[in-house]
């Protein structure tokens, strides 16, 4: 169902504008609550919210004019001195900030949002009378209209139940439910009897109220068999995997069936517009008039040597034409590549709020301190970016820091301090997580890995305290011993390595005990061009990732040795072991590999055996999105215009190791 049809880009321009001015009054709020006398803040968060109704006014989103009015004159009270901002105060805001935030979910997905929480509204209500404000409970697991409509439910007693064929104007059906069964209480569940409805219930004879209903026994009628045991096993699967009820054969996956329209989750719709700088448009504009113009002078030329006239003049004019064109296409590309370019800012300024709430719920005192927000890099990276950065603030807040008691002990001062920070270095961007909290402990790490199984105590026993603190991106890993809303389930840590990896990128951890962790992600500046190395096996060439490719070794058959019936070199005293690319691809065995590459994935290093290579080049990946051969992650052409597949190492490796 759209609620906005026709008004389609209407929608689309107020939720990028009001997306960015809802992160900015969120990053004014942290402010905000640090110095709350500021008049600056207090207007310009005013604002905010008064621009944002305005925009929904136009779309006639009554909830979130509701919501957003009211919050606005909150602010206008507050920046004229009418209220005072309080920490119980600070936080009705922020949950408001949040509900609104969940609105604008719903209108990503034509949706009208749903009313805010009564709670939210009555808090706001009794701010701007001046009463005390309550504070503002944490959302449950339940939602808060389901658990409405289960405390309104009706308790069935079996003198209200009449069978069907009553209600039909036949005869009852002479077997009513037994006497003294007392009442039947419905729970939100629709399958346990929730003894807190109704009191003295015992448990429900569902065949008994069944056969009182309708005067027949379903299991005799379809001749099933009943097993006490199947049932509970199938109830208990059901539970666990939550698989869909009721549905509709309309209705879509991700559909808000039995959910408030403002329960959408924004991440749900990826954002597909960018807002570019006019200068740079304009620098695009004017090259490719350049361009156009230099494709004139190449058609006189060509006009020229087809008449013949091939004299040194007319080859020199060519020479320079081919040499202009060339580089007004590289500065094109780099123009349009810069169009893709966005400050990575707008990323960073959702995590102090995720980091202030989440303290606070720990009993934590946590500033996130953010430097390096112009630092630019492409927006398709950014929005991937989102979830390994939410992790790992989430894990510098929880594992990281400490407590308020637990640094007064340590002579720490009570504010932990996190510093997310960016910087570009050469053409990768540097991404630093630090904190400076309580630190890992190698041996700690170690001993958790051995005793959750995820590695020998013989394998432990090689590890050095590095590699002893890349053991927390194993799968399973996690030094919780109780799972909680936050973390415990060994699921955060390997799901942002994986994350980065796709991403082309290296992730690794410093940590000195009682002083903190740093954790720093190393990325390309964008995915659209890849610089690869091309290999060659016979007549096909093959390309894999420059950032994986650390040397290239001319490979001889008495520079290889076997050892327990594989191929190694030995390079600088290490000894890798050697991997045709003809048995990565299944092609077979090659007796002409002459050149070796020394790859580095993560922290394993290996050598890759090919005929030959081409050699650098820069290329623009084109995806195959139809089909895909595993172990290939995308293609480009060559300048000679041969088709190169581009080798998805990582996908490759998985295979071998399978085998």
């Amino acid at each position: 169902m759209n609620d906005f049809a026709g008004m389609e880009d209407l929608l689309s321009d107020f939720l990028m504008e009001a997306g960015d001015m809802l992160s900015d009054v969120d990053s004014k709020l942290m402010g905000l609550e640090k110095n709350p006398a500021d008049s600056g803040l207090l207007n310009e968060i005013f604002r905010g919210f008064h621009t944002i109704k305005g925009g929904a006014g136009f779309l006639n989103a009554g909830e979130l004019v509701t919501l957003c009015h009211l919050t606005e004159n909150l602010f206008d009270k507050l920046r004229n001195n009418e209220l005072t901002l309080s920490a119980e105060l600070m936080d009705v805001i922020f949950a408001a900030t949040a509900e609104v935030r969940q609105m604008f979910g719903a209108l990503q997905q034509n949706q009208q949002p749903g009313a805010a929480p009564a709670e939210i509204i009555e808090a706001l209500k009794n701010a701007l009378e001046g009463k005390a404000v309550a504070a503002i409970s944490k959302p449950s697991a339940v939602p808060a209209a389901a658990a409405a409509s289960a405390e309104s439910l009706p308790v069935i007693g079996h003198e209200n139940v009449r069978p069907l064929t009553q209600s039909a104007g036949r005869d009852p059906h002479p077997n009513p439910l037994p006497e003294g069964e007392g009442t039947i209480a419905l729970s939100p569940s629709g399958g346990k009897l929730d003894r807190g409805l109704a009191s003295n219930v015992p448990e429900v004879d569902w065949d008994a109220l069944y056969k009182a209903l309708t005067g027949t026994d379903i299991v005799e009628t379809v001749g099933a068999k009943r097993d006490p045991e199947e049932i509970k096993q199938a109830i208990n699967e059901e539970e666990s995997t939550k698989k869909a009820f009721g549905r509709r054969a309309s209705d879509v996956p991700g559909a808000t069936v039995g959910r408030r329209g403002g329960d959408v989750p924004p991440a749900e719709a990826k954002e597909t517009t960018i807002r570019v700088d006019t200068v740079r448009l304009d620098q695009v504009l004017n090259l490719s008039g350049e361009i156009g113009l230099t494709k004139n002078r190449l058609t006189h030329l060509r006009s020229d040597l087809l008449q013949g006239r091939n004299d040194a003049d007319i080859l020199r004019e060519l020479d320079l034409s081919v040499t202009q064109l060339d580089m007004l296409v590289v500065n094109l590309q780099n123009a349009v590549m810069k169009t893709r370019m966005q400050p990575i800012g707008r990323l960073f300024k959702k995590y102090p709020r995720l980091a202030r709430d989440l303290a606070r719920s720990l009993g934590k005192d946590v500033e996130l301190v953010l430097s390096g927000e112009e630092t630019e890099m492409d927006k398709t990276m950014i929005e991937d970016l989102n979830d390994p950065l939410v992790h790992l603030v989430r894990n510098a807040v929880d594992h990281g820091v400490e407590t308020v008691e637990e640094r007064r002990a340590a002579g720490k001062p009570e504010k932990s301090m996190v510093e997310l920070s960016a910087r570009q270095e050469g053409d990768h961007i540097l991404i630093v997580i630090a904190d400076d909290g309580k630190g890992m402990r190698p041996e700690v790490i170690r001993n958790k890995a051995i005793e959750k199984g995820l590695i020998t105590s013989e394998m432990a026993n090689t590890l050095d305290e590095n590699q002893c603190l890349e053991l927390i991106f194993l799968p399973g890993f996690s030094t919780k011993e109780e799972i909680s809303a936050v973390s415990g389930r060994g699921v955060g840590m390997d799901v942002v390595k994986t994350n980065i990896q796709k991403l082309n990128g290296s992730i690794q951890i410093t940590s000195e005990p009682g002083r903190g962790t740093t954790i720093s992600i190393s990325l390309p500046l964008t995915l659209a061009i890849l610089p690869v190395l091309v290999l060659r096996l016979g007549d096909q060439s093959f390309a894999v990732p420059l950032s994986m490719v650390r040397e290239i070794l001319p490979v001889t058959q008495d520079g290889l040795q076997q050892v327990s019936g594989k191929a190694t070199m030995v390079v600088r005293g290490e000894v890798l072991p050697v991997l045709p690319l003809t048995q990565l691809i299944g092609w077979g065995s090659s007796e002409r590999s002459e050149v070796g590459v020394l790859m580095q994935f993560g922290s394993n290093s290996f050598i890759l055996t090919a005929d030959g290579f081409v050699g650098h080049e820069d290329v623009v990946i084109k995806s195959l999105d139809t089909f895909r051969p595993k172990g290939v992650a995308g293609v480009t052409m060559s300048s000679e215009g041969d088709i190169v597949l581009i080798l998805d190492i990582k996908e490759l490796l998985s295979d071998v190791r399978g085998s």
